[in-house]
C-alpha cells in the first residue's frame, strides 16, 4: 500500500519545492508536475510531488489524514 500526502508548495528551487503539510514542512522533488507553483497543492509519495489537486480536495484530505492520525494515537508528523 502507498500513503500519498497533500501539501502546499511553498518555495520552488530548480526541481525541488519546499511543500507545508499542514505546518510540517519538507523538501519534495517536483520534476514530476508541469507547471509547478507555489501556493499549488501537490500530492506527495516517497519523496515526489505526483499529482497537482485544487485546494478544496487537498483540504478535505489532509482534515482525513489528520483524523486518521488522531484515531491511531499519531500526529502528522509520524505519518510523515
Amino acid at each position: 500500500m502507498c500513503l500519498a500526502i497533500p501539501g502546499k508548495i511553498v518555495e520552488i528551487n530548480d526541481n525541488w519545492a519546499l511543500v507545508d503539510f499542514d505546518g510540517i514542512k519538507q523538501n519534495v522533488i517536483i520534476a514530476l508536475i508541469q507547471n509547478p507553483e507555489v501556493g499549488k497543492y501537490v500530492i506527495v509519495h516517497a519523496g515526489y510531488a505526483i499529482e497537482q489537486m485544487d485546494e478544496k480536495d487537498a483540504l478535505e484530505a489532509i482534515e482525513q489524514w489528520k483524523e486518521l492520525a488522531q484515531d491511531q494515537d499519531l500526529n502528522l508528523e509520524d505519518i510523515l
